[in-house]
């Protein structure tokens, strides 16, 4: 049988010519997830946004680098991660000579749902962390972004922690405040963590 890694890449090349939904048309490539396999965290995001959409990776553009920071000040940037999006296709709309973000819709999400579940499944992380509520909905019908946030849960047996997308810290008034709220939350994950992997072995 193939390892994770190797099933993870015949998946990923299979997304790469999906047409389940419209954004195929107007994204550039569908935008896969990278990282470790397996990972103490899967971090998962919205969409990719307009750099991540012309280079074909995930969280390279601005809200990757909030993230880096993030996950840097939380003590997690040295273990096993797997980033990816509950929408594999940038969905835009024109504004002059910029394409700017569209929130996916719940038909996009649900287009991508089966390529998020095998990535899960393939990645096996000890830590699922939901960044936004496009990430939350494609997961659970029944939690919320700032209800439920830097909390650990579980959903179905997976432990779960739910934060912002690091794109609404960019957005923030407040962004000092907004950032350290963000890394609090990376931080119960980033505590949780060694607790989490010694109950697996």
């Amino acid at each position: 049988m193939p390892s994770n890694s190797a099933a993870l890449d015949e998946v990923r090349h299979l997304a790469a010519r999906c047409e389940r939904c419209e954004l195929y048309r107007c994204g550039t490539q569908t935008v896969f997830g990278a990282g470790d396999v397996p990972a103490d965290v899967m971090l998962v995001g919205e969409q990719p946004g307009d750099q991540e959409d012309r280079k074909g990776q995930p969280f390279v553009g601005p809200a990757g680098r909030v993230l880096d920071e993030g996950l840097e000040r939380a003590g997690l940037a040295s273990r096993r991660l797997y980033a990816t999006n509950a929408v594999k296709h940038f969905r835009w709309e024109p504004r002059g000579k910029r394409r700017i973000h569209k929130t996916p819709g719940v038909e996009h999400v649900r287009a991508c749902h089966a390529w998020l579940v095998e990535e899960l499944r393939l990645v096996e992380p000890t830590v699922l962390v939901l960044m936004g509520a496009t990430a939350v909905g494609s997961m659970s019908r029944h939690h919320r972004v700032m209800r439920d946030r830097g909390q650990l849960l579980d959903l179905d047996g997976q432990p779960t922690v739910i934060t912002v997308h690091p794109s609404s810290v960019l957005r923030s008034r407040e962004r000092g405040a907004a950032m350290e709220a963000f890394v609090g939350d990376l931080e119960v994950v980033a505590a949780q963590l060694p607790e989490l992997t010694r109950a697996r072995r």
